[in-house]
């Protein structure tokens, strides 16, 4: 099975991280789990689309396609799920207001840059690459 997926680390306008508090049911992929707003993509929408929809369908706060930085892509194992491959494209957009959100697939966890190392077990895999590559790329504040 090959999946396609875009996701986003939000950041709030303190450089909090906004990550999601997967739900603990059967059924859906890591559940359970930290990870990243974001999801599947449609169709032939651009992997920016699919991160624009993704987050808004699960946040209910509409952020434009401009906000949304290129941070790092994927390609091969699938880190999610065993014996697949996958595809997928990560990105950072900050400012996001937290008291806007409105999550509706599990719940808002909110981490500082210095607790998501103590986080690490509890990530799902593609957040842990996801945020991974925003400590390694040393952007995690605004340039």
């Amino acid at each position: 099975m090959h999946r396609e997926y875009a996701c986003a680390i939000l950041v709030d306008v303190f450089g909090r991280l906004l990550l999601q508090q997967r739900d603990d049911i059967p059924g859906i992929l890591q559940p359970g789990k930290i990870a990243l707003f974001g999801g599947h993509r449609e169709h032939d929408e651009t992997y920016l689309q699919c991160v624009v929809r993704e987050v808004y369908e699960e946040t209910s706060y509409f952020l434009p396609p401009e906000r949304f930085e290129p941070l790092a892509s994927h390609d091969g194992r699938d880190v999610d799920v065993e014996g697949g491959t996958a595809h997928g494209e990560f990105f950072v957009a900050r400012d996001v207001p937290r008291e806007k959100l409105v999550i509706t697939e599990g719940t808002l966890l909110v981490a500082t840059p210095a607790q998501v190392a103590s986080l690490e077990s509890r990530l799902s895999p593609s957040g842990k690459v996801g945020i991974k590559a925003l400590l390694e790329s040393g952007r995690l504040l605004a340039d």
